[in-house]
């Protein structure tokens, strides 16, 4: 073994371009999307999907929007030949949807594709051979000539073949496959000499796909060869530039966006990013990269998890909870500083109530892909107490004063740590309820009271059971608060009321009322109660008495 493996590799050559322009270009239209889930995605699956899979995922891949489906291999064999001729023949492909095939430049090939789609309205026929050194060298043992007559060889069988079925109204793509390794000149070669024989014109383009096989390089560099290509492939305006990255290097997303910009018209790729070795390009990350730049990707991934949920089943693979936009755990927060700038930010965006997006750390509205608001912060022993107050605020409508929320914070915390896990919904109210709302085993409960006497000078009454003794006890001040707070003092506990704040839970006739209050005992210590009840009076109340229970066991 090398000491240093790094010795074995070469980096890959530069692209003579000194006055590239891409950098300067921004993407301001989507591009044309072609899915190729069914075909690219479905050869790299341990096992391949059967026929019940395959339909479902296309109609998935329909309802999305996609009008460009490369839907299989039909010389592959007997299950690929009947999936694709059965789909053509059932009417089940909508009008505005063209199906496409792939097949190698053989002729016995090339009449099986055909024959699989006898019928169609429309098809794409997508031809491929290999024209970089290592495959010319390595594995077909041929020279550049010979490499190009095999593409010419093939493109002359899509002719003759297409004009035996005039009813179809054939479309061809033709790719150089391996591009992103070949030499440039020699892909515009062999590309200018199918042309020759399809003769595309402005009306009935070619398609032209120039694949990252194999990502080898930055995607700076793909983009180069993108620019490099369009600039010098003769009728540019019968050509459509067509790009299908695969993600070797991890970088299929960038690649294909910097391809856009360098001139390309059409983009292919998976659903969330299956394919072979890392993948395909992932067509929703792109998509939803175009949407948070205010360009419409023509797709609608606004039922996300169904995405996601059909894809899976289909594929049998699993979507990592921290893919872009898709994952379970994308829009989630768990670090306590990121959750309170998040609740802020949903508070600011309600409060502004404009069109424009600007919440901190979610670059996407998570309501636009389906996904809920409660799902955006979640509860482990790394939170704060912003997140805590975000889901209670969410799943019961309280909101918390800020004082309070650290206080409840340090109790979730500690169940957390406990627990040894994430905290849900259910988890953090049950915790709220006992810590401040428990009604069992209290030392102060409150049966019954009433207040009487003029504004300032006001007398509350109250029936409380101390210690399981029903007692009267009653104090003066001057409002309802500081009657009870007097009240209790005659008790036997003193409290000085810091703070209080009140709410509406709900509205209509089923609307709650939430008091909140924070008090200090006599030796300095602070403590907080909540009240709750239909009345507002006896909410504050509750929350007093709640706050001495709160002084005895704190």
């Amino acid at each position: 073994m090398l000491a240093d493996p790094s010795t074995k590799y070469r980096p890959f050559p530069p692209v003579d371009l000194p006055d590239r322009r891409w950098p300067s270009q921004t993407i301001t239209r989507p591009p044309r999307w072609l899915s190729t889930d069914l075909r690219d995605g479905n050869q790299a699956l341990i096992d391949p999907m059967g026929a019940e899979k395959k339909t479902r995922l296309f109609d998935l891949l329909t309802k999305v929007g996609l009008k460009e489906i490369e839907v299989g291999f039909p010389s592959a064999g007997a299950t690929e030949f009947d999936f694709i001729a059965g789909l053509v023949r059932s009417g089940r492909v909508p009008d505005d949807v063209t199906v496409q095939v792939l097949t190698q430049s053989r002729r016995d090939l090339i009449e099986t594709t055909f024959a699989s789609l006898e019928g169609a309205r429309t098809a794409i026929v997508h031809l491929y051979n290999a024209v970089s050194p290592a495959w010319r060298r390595i594995v077909f043992g041929m020279s550049r000539a010979e490499v190009k007559a095999i593409a010419v060889k093939g493109a002359k069988v899509l002719r003759d073949e297409a004009a035996k079925r005039p009813g179809t109204d054939w479309r061809f793509e033709y790719s150089p496959e391996t591009f992103s390794t070949a030499e440039l000149d020699f892909s515009v070669e062999v590309c200018e000499a199918v042309m020759d024989v399809l003769r595309p014109t402005p009306d009935a383009p070619l398609i032209l796909n120039l694949p990252a096989t194999v990502e080898a390089a930055t995607p700076n560099i793909y983009a180069d060869q993108i620019e490099w290509f369009g600039r010098h492939i003769r009728d540019r305006d019968s050509v459509v530039i067509s790009l299908h990255p695969h993600n070797d290097r991890g970088t299929g997303v960038a690649a294909a966006e910097l391809g856009l910009m360098a001139g390309a018209d059409r983009l292919e790729g998976c659903l969330l990013g299956n394919g072979e070795r890392t993948g395909n390009c992932d067509l929703v990350t792109v998509a939803l990269n175009l949407y948070t730049q205010g360009v419409s990707p023509g797709l609608d991934l606004s039922d996300l998890d169904a995405v996601v949920n059909t894809v899976s089943y289909c594929t049998n693979l699993p979507v990592h909870p921290r893919t872009p936009y898709a994952g379970e755990l994308v829009f989630t927060a768990f670090s306590g500083s990121h959750q309170d700038a998040i609740r802020k930010g949903f508070a600011a965006q309600a409060a502004r109530n404009d069109e424009y997006w600007e919440v901190p750390y979610l670059p996407i509205d998570p309501a636009d892909l389906g996904r809920s608001y409660e799902a955006v912060i979640r509860v482990n022993s790394q939170s704060g107490k912003g997140g805590v107050a975000w889901v209670l605020e969410q799943d019961r409508g309280f909101k918390l004063p800020k004082r309070l929320q650290a206080d409840f914070s340090r109790h979730v915390q500690a169940l957390a740590d406990e627990l040894g896990r994430e905290l849900d919904a259910g988890d953090i109210g049950a915790l709220f309820d006992a810590t401040y709302l428990a009604r069992e085993g209290n030392r102060y409960e409150l049966r019954d009271f009433a207040e009487t006497g003029a504004a300032g000078n006001r007398v509350f009454v109250g029936r409380v059971a101390i210690d399981g003794e029903e007692r009267s006890i009653s104090g003066r001040g001057n409002g309802l608060i500081s009657g009870v707070v007097a009240a209790l003092a005659e008790a036997g506990c003193a409290l000085d009321v810091l703070d209080y704040q009140e709410h509406a839970i709900g509205h209509g006739a089923d609307a709650q009322a939430a008091a909140y209050v924070e008090c200090r005992m006599a030796e300095g210590r602070t403590v907080f109660g909540v009240g709750v009840d239909a009345d507002v009076a006896t909410a504050s109340v509750r929350a007093v008495l709640s706050a001495a229970n709160r002084a005895g066991t704190t």
